[in-house]
């Protein structure tokens, strides 16, 4: 199914959740946990010393990471974090006492961050760095660098922080590890490269990936001032000089992270409908007209307008809330009747659109046909009272295998087909463009006594 751009980088299987928290100090733990909870919706769980962790550890198998401090009444600083490193968990060390030296000494180890429990945000930057561990696990990173030392080094990093690494030795193996591989959302590039140099690799992948879809960070270990500039406007997000130090990577690898998902959040509030999750009208119309002339290839295109039957009775009699709970279960049909080359969105109001190839005339009245039948037999449940919502819908379907047909034309047609199966009865398709009454006979031909159509809603009790 044809879906809105989306952003916020994620999605795929279910990963493992849960936080372990170990800390000594109960004020301290129910801040923290109370913040990863109401923020990110994820599961903490609390131990005091090492064995409570040990116990937990053993007792289940959804940790994502832990968050620990160094002063435990049953262990010291380093029986803490070889406990932890033994068992390849995520982590992260909160202290409550600045130490310079100390704080060298756990970030030389592979442990994630080393963070201050006083220092000014020091909650919101843990709650931060949680979400942003969670997230990187669905995210591709690709290292470009002849030196296998130094690719090792950066990828041990982004391994260490999440995210899946695929590696490079030069240019050519970079393009085509992109091309393989859609999920690679950063690259990191060497500009000291064999055959083709990091800028001249920068602007050839900027050509095939957008900026709102993959962010490149240069790097460097020559001090040539002109560089930055380069690679900035050949297509970098960012530069890099080496070496670096593993927290301003983190820093700028994350801050870089977090602008493609900002960009890809504001993409989704401009071109997916937010009650439904279906892609808006704008959206719609757009994809519609880049991808028409493709569909009518060789084949014919069907467009249907399917509208609400009495919606405006649903809002009235059960309140606006039911009806957006009617709205949604009429999507989420949709959704589920959809392949993955059909266009579907929210056209506007209680409307919503369908634009379908491939389909003879058979099939598409087949298709929505069933549609149909799915949207009369579903049961709607309201949360908080004893309603049970049922609804039906009415089609509009043309179906065209004229190559030349416009979009204005295909949904104009439909619309009119709408217009009949409404005038016709409700709760049916228009395929033939033939206005029919509710037994199925010419309008002309119908009774004037014949009785109305049911309501299409009840409630049940």
């Amino acid at each position: 199914m044809f879906r809105a751009p989306s952003a916020p980088i994620g999605g795929g299987e279910p990963l493992p959740q849960r936080v372990l928290l170990v800390e000594n100090s109960r004020a301290y733990t129910q801040l923290v946990a109370g913040a990863i909870r109401e923020k990110l919706g994820l599961p903490v769980t609390v131990a005091a010393t090492l064995a409570e962790a040990r116990e937990l550890l053993q007792a289940r198998d959804d940790w994502f990471m832990a968050l620990t401090c160094l002063v435990l009444a049953d262990a010291d600083r380093d029986g803490v974090l070889d406990f932890f490193l033994a068992r390849g968990l995520p982590t992260v060390v909160v202290s409550g006492v600045y130490d310079e030296a100390l704080r060298q000494q756990v970030l030389r180890r592979h442990i994630v961050d080393y963070v201050l429990k006083s220092t000014p945000g020091s909650i919101d930057y843990l709650v931060w760095l949680v979400q942003r561990l969670e997230r990187n696990r669905r995210i591709a990173a690709l290292v470009v660098d002849d030196s296998r030392s130094a690719r090792t080094h950066a990828a041990a990093l982004l391994g260490m922080w999440g995210f899946r690494v695929v590696e490079a030795a030069d240019g050519e193996a970079g393009l085509a590890a992109l091309e393989a591989d859609p999920a690679i959302r950063l690259a990191v590039v060497d500009q000291e490269m064999p055959g083709m140099k990091g800028v001249e690799f920068t602007r050839r992948l900027r050509t095939r990936h957008a900026r709102d879809h993959l962010a490149i960070i240069g790097l460097s270990g020559t001090q040539n001032a002109s560089l930055i500039p380069q690679f900035l406007k050949s297509g970098a997000n960012d530069f890099l000089h080496k070496p670096f130090s593993r927290e301003e990577f983190f820093c700028r690898v994350s801050q870089n992270i977090d602008q493609l998902e900002l960009i890809g959040t504001l993409q989704d509030l401009a071109t997916r409908d937010f009650l439904t999750g279906l892609p808006n009208r704008r959206c719609f119309l757009q994809q519609s007209e880049e991808l028409l002339p493709a569909m009518q290839q060789g084949a014919a295109v069907t467009a249907a307008l399917i509208d609400i039957d009495h919606f405006k009775r649903i809002n009235d009699t059960w309140g606006h809330e039911a009806g957006d709970h009617a709205l949604r279960a009429l999507a989420g049909v949709i959704s589920r009747h959809v392949e993955e080359d059909h266009l579907a969105a929210r056209f506007g109001g209680e409307e919503f659109c369908l634009l379908v190839p491939g389909l003879s005339e058979s099939a598409a009245s087949d298709y929505f046909e069933r549609l149909r039948r799915a949207v009369q037999e579903l049961r709607v449940e309201i949360p908080g009272s004893q309603v049970t919502l049922q609804m039906t819908v009415s089609i509009g379907v043309y179906r065209s295998d004229d190559a030349g047909a416009s979009l204005s034309r295909l949904l104009g047609e439909a619309d009119r087909r709408l217009y009949l199966a409404k005038a016709g009865g409700r709760n049916r398709v228009n395929s033939d463009g033939q206005a029919t009454a509710p037994t199925g006979r010419p309008l002309a031909l119908a009774c004037a006594g014949e009785s109305a159509p049911p309501l299409p809603v009840s409630a049940r009790g």
